[in-house]
């Protein structure tokens, strides 16, 4: 389904579970995935909630826009789009980019999302973060999408899941070059990551329940910095999944599921 933005741009979302449920569950995307990439962990939750998966403005279905959404832009039209679709208690659970927007969501929305689930998050850059960033723009620019996951992947998968991999490593990236993203799309949405600053004195200031989970193989981002998050988050609960990159949608989805629960069992 196709939502309408205030400033006419449509994004693409998909409504599944219980309907009729008082609770809704919100999940937001890495940089480069869809909502096909919650496909392992939101089914566990159909039974007893309002599921909504959305590709955020740049990703997957959804329009692009004349310039770039800075990561409070993109929080506001995940808030118009849940204003519209969402039913009672709402939940975020994003992972990397998508934990970006959600953090932004419960500091400019503090009344609307109860609780979070952050994966693979961060608040502020590394040096290392950022070369790996440069990395990945130099070989989209060079090959397009194709090149650039050729250079991603060892920074977003954990070195447990090359030695057992969940999906061998070629169908994995035939599958995703099958999506045959936008280098465009692609650039825009990393310029968020770029303007953003160091958002944890921001944090502070949220009043939701939140869970901040990350991989202990995850080397783009690093535990201590999403312990860092969690920190600056009053109340936060920080947890390290084993033997996990940072992709824990797909190295961990047993683990997410079973965090998630735990959030939305506790009201």
């Amino acid at each position: 389904m196709l939502h309408k933005l205030p400033d006419g741009i449509e994004i693409y979302f998909e409504l599944q579970g219980n309907l009729s449920a008082g609770s809704t569950i919100v999940f937001l995307n890495g940089l480069s995935q869809s909502t096909q990439s919650w496909l392992g962990v939101a089914p566990a939750f159909y039974t007893d909630h309002r599921i909504i998966l959305l590709d955020l403005v740049f990703q997957g279905q959804s329009g692009t826009a004349p310039k770039f959404r800075t990561y409070d832009e993109h929080a506001a039209d995940v808030f118009n789009l849940v204003g519209e679709h969402g039913r009672g208690k709402t939940v975020l659970c994003g992972i990397s980019y998508g934990s970006a927007v959600a953090q932004h969501f419960l500091v400019n929305y503090p009344q609307k999302a109860e609780s979070a689930l952050l994966l693979s998050t961060f608040a502020h850059e590394t040096v290392l973060f950022n070369e790996m960033g440069e990395r990945w723009k130099v070989a989209l620019a060079e090959g397009g999408y194709p090149k650039m996951l050729d250079v991603m992947l060892p920074d977003v998968l954990g070195k447990s899941y090359f030695i057992n991999p969940i999906i061998p490593i070629e169908t994995l990236k035939e599958s995703r070059v099958a999506r045959d993203l936008s280098a465009e799309s692609l650039m825009q949405l990393m310029r968020a990551t770029e303007v953003r600053g160091d958002y944890r004195n921001e944090l502070k200031t949220i009043k939701a329940s939140v869970i901040v989970a990350q991989g202990e193989e995850d080397v783009l981002i690093p535990p201590v910095v999403a312990k860092d998050v969690s920190d600056n988050i009053p109340g936060a609960e920080f947890i390290v999944i084993e033997k996990a990159g940072h992709t824990l949608n797909l190295e961990a989805i047993p683990q997410v599921v079973k965090i998630l629960k735990r959030i939305v069992n506790s009201y």
